[in-house]
């Protein structure tokens, strides 16, 4: 996969952000894609933290990421994208704007057992202008969903782009973010924050 033409406006280092409420397989959907083992900041859901985060509907889930989750890709010889999963509970979520920092685009996951999980991700992303789409994880033995009703029920925008994913499978989450630099690239007039060319970062410590 090569975006070296298509991409020329974006600095060598592009940093994404992969978004969306507690349980709704953003560690997954990063470690599906990364070409480097993936750093991974989860802990073992504790008795207190259960009784804080609601499992409701991700009554299986037994670890939760406690800062962000990192991975990389190489998309040519001049371009490489890295990954910044963000935490999902409330609690953690003043660690949102510091990951946001010279970020050029996000994927926001949804959960169709649990739409409202995205809402604050997208409403995120919306205040501070940064360009998103929104990738719906289908969850084996979840309710599908049309487009039309996922739109309705999150309230997103026509001009936002809305996807389907299976966030396990490296082939689909490798479609989401084609998707999400397409999406940048038609809008980056619109999405312009300035950016730093940075330096190859080193993977951030737990």
């Amino acid at each position: 996969m090569d975006f070296a033409h298509d991409c020329d406006p974006f600095p060598a280092a592009v940093k994404v952000l992969i978004a969306g409420g507690f349980g709704v397989g953003k560690t997954t959907f990063v470690g599906a894609v990364s070409e480097i083992e993936p750093l991974s900041t989860e802990e073992l859901l504790t008795q207190i933290s259960r009784a804080t985060d609601s499992l409701e509907g991700v009554e299986g889930k037994a670890t939760t990421t406690v800062a962000m989750d990192f991975g990389r890709i190489t998309l040519g010889a001049r371009h490489v994208l890295y990954l910044f999963g963000t935490p999902g509970q409330e609690r953690f979520w003043f660690m949102w704007d510091e990951l946001c920092e010279g970020a050029l685009g996000a994927v926001v996951l949804a959960d169709t057992r649990r739409l409202d999980q995205c809402f604050a991700a997208v409403d995120f992303f919306e205040r501070r202008g940064l360009g998103f789409i929104v990738a719906v994880n289908e969850f084996e033995g979840a309710h599908r969903y049309t487009h039309e009703e996922v739109r309705a029920a999150v309230d997103l925008g026509a001009d936002v782009p809305l996807v389907m994913c299976d966030a396990r499978h490296a082939s689909s989450t490798t479609e989401v973010l084609v998707n999400l630099v397409r999406h940048l690239i038609e809008t980056r007039n619109e999405h312009a924050p300035e950016v730093v060319r940075p330096h190859e970062p080193s993977a951030p410590h737990p």
